[in-house]
């Protein structure tokens, strides 16, 4: 028997980010999207620091009609993956600055 060996770095923060996904969308009873108002617990909850230092109280609502692609008012994981790679590269970017 073949033995299974623990999951990297990457595969970890992959099986995160699914299950926030899943933690949050699941709050409506419709587990497959975010609605309007599982993303801005999500944005609150997950990501306070950068929501509290928003000085534009519509930045939430502007981020969410850009992410949903589709127009139908939720975010799907693909749309949601979306945010979470834009903050990365932005994340990125600053790091980059910093080491430079």
């Amino acid at each position: 028997m073949a033995k299974i060996s623990s999951p990297t770095e990457t595969e970890r923060c992959i099986e995160s980010l699914i299950a926030v996904f899943q933690k949050y969308a699941g709050q409506d009873g419709h587990g497959l999207t975010l609605s309007k108002t599982e993303f801005l617990n999500f944005m609150n909850t997950e990501l306070g620091a950068f929501t509290k230092n928003q000085k534009d109280p519509c930045v939430l609502d502007r981020i969410m009609k850009k992410l949903d692609l589709n127009s139908d008012g939720q975010l799907d994981f693909p749309e949601f993956l979306n945010l979470i790679g834009g903050l990365a590269q932005a994340c990125h970017e600053c790091f980059m600055n910093r080491v430079r």
